[in-house]
């Protein structure tokens, strides 16, 4: 008798995907907490048993420790959302975190300028 193959090996990324989709709408559509500006959501990672997602956001413009706090306040009413939305057994139980990424990015891109900028001076 064969062995019964994984219900679908993509299934934890297309969760992660279409909960990233929906994060994103309600947070700027339903989501009314002034600490919460324009947020980005990077990306999702959800464990194998989907219980709990952690969620990076990047922001536009504020204080990432006070967004930080305000989402993590709001995950009950969002994942509530999600809830109504995700067509799954469990909807899992959301961490935000703030992403560096961005910022440590435009960081690297300056230093490149600058090194660019003082070899042709050199030359």
């Amino acid at each position: 008798m064969p062995k019964r193959k994984a219900a679908v090996p993509n299934r934890a990324f297309k969760v992660a995907d279409q909960i990233q989709r929906d994060l994103t709408e309600l947070i700027a559509r339903e989501l009314k907490d002034p600490r919460v500006g324009m947020v980005t959501i990077q990306a999702v990672e959800v464990t194998p048993d989907y219980a709990h997602a952690k969620v990076f956001f990047s922001l536009l413009k504020g204080d990432p420790v006070e967004t930080t706090e305000a989402l993590n306040q709001a995950a009950g009413f969002l994942r509530n959302g999600l809830f109504k939305r995700l067509h799954i057994h469990t909807v899992p139980t959301l961490h935000f975190q703030f992403d560096r990424t961005t910022e440590r990015a435009a960081d690297m891109n300056a230093l490149i300028a600058q090194a660019v900028a003082s070899r042709s001076k050199e030359d």
